[in-house]
């Protein structure tokens, strides 16, 4: 997440750039900065999950199409367990607490929040190999109930975590 936040940090516009010199107020833009890094990595977080639901929807459509009928309802759910992520994420208020709020994020807890964001791109490649392992088990309808449900614990993890990351970000773990 650092890369995010340094990249919001190095567009600050002049009228921040002066207001960061009043006594209190950096900490105010740095936060500002922090909750516009978190909406970009999530933004950026939806976009490698969508990639992915887009694969899983057309897998279901290679399956009704192939006349795997049985399986296509199994790959509903995981669908559907990938767009609950996906919207959770992708409509979540922007994180970290303002200047007057009453939960305020410490290095603690924000060196957690960037361990739940890194787990969220690896959950991404993790979701993108299940799909690999679909695709490659479409052929074989013995593997193939394994690798949709892999999918689809995958993306409850994924609702999982955002939940705990969530918890850590209003405080209320």
């Amino acid at each position: 997440m650092s890369d995010f936040f340094e990249k919001v940090s190095s567009q600050v516009d002049p009228f921040k750039k002066l207001i960061s010199f009043i006594p209190g107020f950096s900490g105010y833009v740095e936060r500002q900065n922090r909750r516009d890094a978190d909406k970009l990595l999530r933004e950026t977080v939806a976009r490698r999950f969508e990639e992915q639901w887009s694969r899983a929807s057309n897998l279901q459509a290679e399956m009704v199409s192939a006349g795997m009928l049985q399986y296509v309802d199994d790959m509903e759910k995981a669908s559907l367990a990938l767009r609950t992520f996906i919207d959770k994420i992708s409509t979540a208020s922007r994180g970290y607490s303002g200047l007057f709020d009453a939960v305020k994020i410490n290095e603690k807890e924000l060196e957690a929040i960037y361990q739940f964001d890194a787990a969220f791109f690896d959950l991404a490649d993790q979701v993108k190999s299940a799909l690999d392992n679909v695709e490659a088990s479409l052929g074989d309808e013995a593997a193939l109930p394994a690798s949709i449900r892999n999918i689809t614990s995958l993306a409850r993890l994924a609702v999982e975590t955002f939940e705990r990351r969530s918890e850590v970000v209003t405080g209320s773990r």
